[in-house]
């Protein structure tokens, strides 16, 4: 329903997407009624589509103060508070937007969408099922609900939700980027992409569709189909689950060297093991920007792809060049200084390739830091001759690079 008086051109303007002009509209109306706490929300949500995230948080939380009781202000709130990655704290506005107004399925579709960003898969559910209790054809919470069972491994029930879904409303792009990420899951990236283009077609600044698209085009690679199943699966872990198999995984990988060396019998067996599992490591680590870089050979890639992943391509493929030209010609000239900037730029792949997993703003900067710090130190070394110094930086760097690029990559707190 569209509100009636100065906020009626706002509201039509914001579902237009003119999220500028939205803003001078409420801004006037908040001259004329500061007190006004629709406006205020709206605000919210049109700063907070403008990415302007601190100023959309204070708008909420205005709209809260002036109208606690109305399950509007705290619905924006948590959506604000999402998008800054708060998740907790977005559950908490979501829930209490579900007390206030238990009749709106908007609410508990809102508190599955965190839910499931949290691999909360139960909860998750309940939360759908809740909403769609009040609204069996309510499109968020089906899609939601799809999206719970992929994730769980009842893929027969998620494509028999999407086909509903599709049925009643086959123009729906968010369903169609959900079967695509379901049909992705399942190994067939040809059929996903079709699925992906048609979500672009219907929202072409769809995010979730993009991603979809990008990863289904780098899986037609049968070296990278492997790599992003792992990926899914891992990501349908929870947070604490996620851990214990990468620390069992690590810790698994240091008794096989153990027990390759005290058993020298079984070393044979067990030092290809351990070879293929840091290979894997290694590709997992530089999976993302290596396939883009393989992606922008393709016309339709290059497209695909968002100017974040092509500057993350670029510097991924200008370390890996130089690496490469300085191999060729200390191999050549027989120059160890040329042979020891190839390992040097080769060690530098790591850090880089953590710079770009890691949230724009202090995490990344911070990340680019210890890069910067990491060229220094071995620019030294290598001026001064100091082989060993220069040995110890790269090694030791790029390994303790890929410990502090996970750690900041799990910051949560997005900057306005």
């Amino acid at each position: 329903m569209i509100p009636a008086g100065g906020l009626e051109r706002s509201t039509l303007l914001l579902g237009q997407g003119r999220y500028d002009l939205a803003e001078k509209e409420l801004r006037r109306q908040l001259t004329d009624d500061h007190q006004d706490s629709l406006a205020h929300a709206l605000l919210a949500f049109c700063l907070m589509k403008q990415e302007r995230l601190p100023e959309a948080e204070r708008e909420a939380r205005e709209a809260v103060a002036l109208a606690p009781d109305a399950a509007f202000s705290h619905f924006h709130l948590g959506q604000v508070l999402d998008h800054r990655d708060r998740l907790e704290p977005a559950a908490a506005a979501f829930q209490e937007a579900i007390r206030l107004d238990p009749e709106d399925a908007d609410y508990p579709a809102a508190l599955a969408s965190i839910r499931v960003q949290q691999r909360r898969w139960d909860e998750a559910m309940a939360a759908v099922e809740q909403g769609l209790e009040l609204d069996p054809d309510h499109a968020g919470c089906t899609n939601l609900r799809a999206l719970i069972l992929t994730h769980t491994g009842k893929t027969v029930e998620a494509h028999s939700t999407l086909d509903d879904a599709l049925a009643r409303d086959p123009e729906n792009a968010f369903t169609h980027a959900n079967r695509g990420w379901t049909l992705l899951r399942e190994s067939r990236p040809k059929e996903a992409i079709e699925h992906f283009r048609e979500a672009l077609r219907l929202e072409p600044d769809m995010e979730y569709a993009r991603i979809g698209i990008v990863e289904a085009m780098k899986a037609r690679n049968p070296i990278y189909r492997p790599i992003l199943r792992f990926f899914l699966w891992l990501g349908s872990l929870q947070g604490r689950s996620q851990m214990w198999l990468i620390l069992g995984l690590f810790f698994g990988a240091r008794l096989l060297r153990l027990v390759a060396r005290s058993q020298p019998s079984l070393a044979p067996f067990l030092y290809p093991i351990l070879f293929l599992y840091l290979a894997f490591v290694l590709l997992t680590w530089v999976a993302d920007p290596l396939f883009n870089l393989l992606l922008r050979l393709d016309r339709f890639g290059r497209l695909a792809l968002s100017r974040e992943q092509v500057q993350a391509s670029n510097w991924f493929g200008g370390v890996l060049g130089l690496a490469l030209t300085a191999l060729a010609a200390g191999l050549v000239t027989g120059s160890q200084t040329l042979l020891l900037v190839a390992l040097g730029a080769a060690a530098l792949i790591l850090p880089v390739t953590a710079v770009f997993r890691c949230r724009p703003g202090w995490p990344r900067r911070l990340m680019a830091g210890y890069t910067a710090l990491l060229v220094v130190l071995m620019a030294a070394a290598l001026y001064r001759g100091a082989v060993a110094g220069f040995l110890g930086f790269a090694l030791i760097g790029a390994v303790l690079s890929t410990w502090i690029g996970s750690g900041l990559s799990l910051a949560n707190r997005r900057e306005g």
